[in-house]
This record gives C-alpha cells, sequence and structure tokens, in this order.
C-alpha cells in the first residue's frame, strides 16, 4: 500500500484506508522528495504504530512530462485528478508540481469560465486554487470539463490526471501529459520486497 506523506493522518483516518494499512505486508511512503521532512517522520510514526509488521519503503515521486520545454514561458492550464482535489483536500498534484518546475509563466484560473456541475464544485470546494478538476463520473460532467477546458484562455493545457483525458475528452488546445513515477531511495527497494517475496513462495511446497 501506499501511504502519502503530503496527507500524514489520513492513513488512519479514512476508510478504506486505515483498512489498507493494516493489512499491508509492504507500506511505501512516497513523495519524500516533496514533502516537509517532520510530515514524513509523522507518517513513519503512524505506520509503525498501526503496523509494526510491515516493510517500509522509502520513495521519491519526481514528476515525468511528455515535452518538458513545452510548458517553459506558457500561461497553463492544469487539469488535476479531481478527487484527489475534492474530498481528498489537497492544494495541487503532479500537474502543478511540473508547472513550477519546468517554468510555466503563469497557472491560469479556470473559474471565469466555468461550465456546469464544475461551477457548485468550487463553491463546494473553496480551497481549491488556480487549477481544474477533472470531474468525469459521467457524461454530462464529462461535457462540463471539456467545455471548460475549450473555453479557459491559455496556451497549454496541462494534464496531471491518472488517465489519459485526451482519450475521453476532445481537447481543443495543445496539451501536454504529466505522470508521477517511483524513484526508492536506500533499501530495502521495492523490487528487492517483490523479488523476496517471489522467491517465497517459489520455495513453499
Amino acid at each position: 500500500v501506499v501511504a502519502d506523506p503530503l496527507r500524514a493522518g489520513d492513513e488512519t483516518r479514512y476508510f478504506p484506508s486505515e483498512v489498507n494499512l493494516l493489512r499491508a505486508d509492504v507500506v511505501v511512503i512516497n513523495k519524500i522528495d516533496a514533502a516537509p521532512p517532520d510530515a514524513v517522520d509523522a507518517l513513519r510514526r503512524s505506520v509503525h504504530e498501526a503496523n509494526p509488521r510491515a516493510t517500509v519503503v522509502d520513495a521519491a515521486s519526481p514528476v515525468e512530462i511528455d515535452d518538458p520545454g513545452a510548458l517553459r514561458g506558457k500561461r497553463v492550464l492544469v487539469v488535476e485528478d479531481g478527487p484527489t482535489l475534492t474530498h481528498g483536500q489537497m492544494r495541487h498534484g503532479a500537474g502543478v508540481a511540473a508547472a513550477r518546475r519546468f517554468g510555466a509563466a503563469e497557472l491560469v484560473d479556470p473559474r471565469p469560465w466555468l461550465r456546469g456541475a464544475l461551477v457548485d464544485t468550487f463553491e463546494r470546494y473553496p480551497h481549491i486554487g488556480p487549477l481544474l478538476p477533472a470531474m468525469g463520473y459521467g457524461p454530462a460532467q464529462l461535457r462540463d470539463l471539456e467545455q471548460t477546458i475549450a473555453a479557459v484562455d491559455c496556451d497549454l493545457v496541462v494534464v496531471g490526471t491518472p488517465i489519459d483525458l485526451a482519450r475521453h475528452l476532445t481537447l481543443t488546445r495543445p496539451s501536454v501529459r504529466v505522470r508521477y513515477s517511483l524513484q526508492c531511495l536506500g533499501r530495502p527497494s521495492l523490487e528487492e520486497v517483490v523479488d523476496r517475496f517471489l522467491t517465497t513462495q517459489e520455495a513453499a511446497p
């Protein structure tokens, strides 16, 4: 199971995250490169208290992008994972991290161009800043998202969602896709843990 130090405390505050933590054989603490050290330490203590038998793997989560140079100097609309921003209470994700790292000139605030249910989303979750949550739980929400993206006055759309929006929406503006990657720090690495497990299973009668 993956535990995020940018949300330290959530691992035992919600269902099913607490159940996942209690059942885990391995806990990957990711985003160590982006989280404050005290948050990482707090999460590590919480994991140990809840599940002291679990193996803990430390990892950074650098962002990867199709064309890093495409962001430099551009006014960008960042589209992030919807649940992460709404009930997940995060203020940004991989898209904003990439925009800042690769030299975007401005994060364009989408609120003047919102369509349909996205207006209600921003009213319900006022902590959301100058980025767009990808709310796409049905045809109507996908249409609102597509129309909003098309209306925003920007140079480039930075897609930081787990799914490839271009496969589900017609994007009329240039876009790049951003993903988190996993970089294990120290030992054991996730590869070592998995190899050890597979070796044990092969040796079992």
